[in-house]
């Protein structure tokens, strides 16, 4: 029972955010392939896959209602997605009920992956992913966001990768460029309404890599010991 208990006091937790061809993945790759040649036992937990309910839902408004196209877009196969771009006021109010159902999930996702016996716990997206789709500028958007995040558990560290839309774009064609300019601006905004969530400035990929890499190890202390043990 202590061993258990010591276990989840030692497991770290952090998330990783932004718009679509920000580089996510990449950089999860690279954290987590350090920590495991340090002996660490890292658990990933992709969002849309584990996290994310109702999917027949989303499904049925992005490709039978607004007829968008399936997939993941690549520079040599662009598709033309619709779904989180359709900002209707409708689609707002279904998104209020579907992000809270997520949350709820959520809760549950985050305290049996801490208790799983993994040593680190990355999340590639996080509840920060769906919130960054409402107009924050709006009052009552607003105001939703505050109680998500009040009632999601907060990471240890949350990265926000910012990106230039353009270039995220050109990575991973799936939505229209203004789109994309416009929740990048809803992130920082959430990330500004948020006030734990560190922002990752654009910069060349070896540089992301050394920063978060830096970053990680200055403020998420590692037991090293137990993976020695181990």
């Amino acid at each position: 029972m202590t061993n258990r208990k010591k276990s989840k006091l030692q497991a770290r937790f952090v998330s990783f955010s932004g718009i679509d061809g920000a580089g996510k993945s990449t950089q999860i790759e690279v954290l987590c392939e350090y920590l495991r040649d340090a002996g660490l036992k890292v658990r990933v937990i992709p969002f849309w896959d584990e996290v994310a309910r109702l999917k027949g839902v989303r499904e049925t408004t992005g490709h039978t209602l607004f007829k968008g196209e399936k997939g993941v877009g690549r520079p040599d196969a662009p598709v033309n997605r619709r779904d989180k771009n359709v900002q209707s006021a409708p689609m707002t109010l279904v998104r209020y009920f579907l992000y809270f159902v997520d949350a709820v999930s959520l809760r549950h996702v985050v305290k049996k992956s801490l208790s799983s016996g993994a040593d680190f716990v990355v999340f590639d997206r996080y509840a920060y992913d769906e919130l960054a789709n409402l107009k924050l500028g709006n009052p009552i958007s607003r105001a939703y966001a505050k109680f998500i995040l009040s009632f999601v558990p907060k990471p240890d560290v949350g990265y926000f990768l910012d990106a230039d839309p353009v270039q995220a774009r050109a990575r991973k064609p799936e939505y229209p460029l203004d789109f994309l300019i416009t929740c990048r601006e809803s992130y920082l905004d959430l990330c500004r309404l948020a006030g734990s969530i560190t922002v990752i400035d654009p910069m060349p990929i070896p540089d992301v890599q050394r920063q978060i890499l830096g970053h990680a190890l200055a403020h998420l202390p590692l037991d090293y010991s137990r993976a020695k043990a181990s």
